[in-house]
């Protein structure tokens, strides 16, 4: 299988607590909690390991409590190459009631001063090279501006492999301009990107075509319960998902993302790409944690996504 490098410059421990239904300002009861090593491009990294790939992780990560990282990647077998900062690297709580709504409770992360920038350019700069892509997820830490940002970004797509984004905010709007190969927004990212409206999908095709325009060759759009959009050249597919039991939505975009990867590096045409990328998807909306832990599950689920071809906006 292929070599993927994930960074993810602001990662978490999120602790995930399951309630009936979220009450505030009163006693809640939990139906069950678990507390996991976390951010986007490790949750990337997990769902590409399940699928083969070796996988190399990087990014920024406090001294105070990167045990619990440091567990996950020995147990992974990732690479490391994260950067360690003094501090704690931030907590997230994310509340996930019964009809599936999650709120997130996200700390600030640790600051990150100008040196461990530099050092962190030069790690990727030793470690990049040999890699078959390279996914960049997450929001920025405290102290890394989108200046710089958009600069790291502009290095790693030099290297002629395909870079994939998947942010928000001001991280995505200084991720455009470096035209990832991929970026993999929601409706409301897209649309706040690009100033539009979320109002329509054919709004939202619009604003895909328009960054495709831009240098960017993929939008993978996640509408959540209305399944996938995924507009590229000579791509213009919808895809849905099965109906199944939410437990929480907490890491289905990143397991769409990671799906999709491994279809493009295994080589599938797009519509069997994006049909595993759904199932992993929908899978991970059934589960505490990440990675594919049911493959009878998941094999299941694929027969049951449907994809059809994305009528061209009006």
């Amino acid at each position: 299988m292929a070599r993927v490098l994930t960074i993810t410059l602001n990662p978490a421990l999120d602790l995930s607590v399951r309630l009936d239904r979220l009450q505030p300002g009163a006693v809640n009861r939990s139906l069950g909690f678990a507390s996991h090593a976390a951010g986007k491009g490790l949750n990337v990294a997990q769902v590409l390991a399940d699928l083969g790939h070796k996988v190399s992780v990087a990014g920024f990560l406090g001294t105070a409590n990167a045990a619990a990282f440091e567990t996950l990647f020995s147990r992974r077998g990732f690479v490391d190459a994260f950067v360690r900062v003094p501090g704690e690297t931030r907590s997230n709580i994310k509340l996930a009631e019964a009809d599936g709504r999650v709120t997130d409770l996200n700390g600030p992360g640790p600051q990150v001063d100008a040196a461990h920038q530099a050092e962190l350019l030069e790690e990727l700069e030793l470690i990049a090279a040999g890699h078959d892509a390279v996914v960049v997820a997450g929001s920025l830490p405290q102290g890394v501006t989108p200046e710089w940002f958009t600069a790291l970004l502009r290095t790693l797509g030099a290297r002629g492999v395909p870079l994939l984004l998947d942010s928000s905010g001001p991280a995505l709007r200084a991720g455009l301009a470096a035209a990832p190969w991929m970026i993999k927004p929601n409706e409301t990212e897209l649309a706040e990107a690009c100033g539009g409206s979320a109002d329509s999908l054919d709004d939202l095709q619009r604003a895909a075509l328009r960054l495709r325009g831009q240098g960017i060759e993929h939008v993978l759009l996640s509408r959540g319960a209305e399944g996938v959009c995924w507009i590229g050249p000579e791509i213009a597919l919808q895809a849905r998902p099965p109906k199944v039991e939410v437990v929480s939505t907490v890491g289905a975009g990143d397991s769409l993302l990671a799906g999709t990867l491994h279809g493009h590096l295994s080589g599938w045409p797009a519509e069997r790409s994006l049909r595993l990328a759904t199932a992993i998807a929908a899978q991970a909306v059934t589960q505490l944690g990440f990675g594919i832990h049911d493959r009878e599950q998941l094999a299941r689920l694929e027969r049951e996504v449907t994809i059809e071809a994305l009528e061209a906006p009006q």
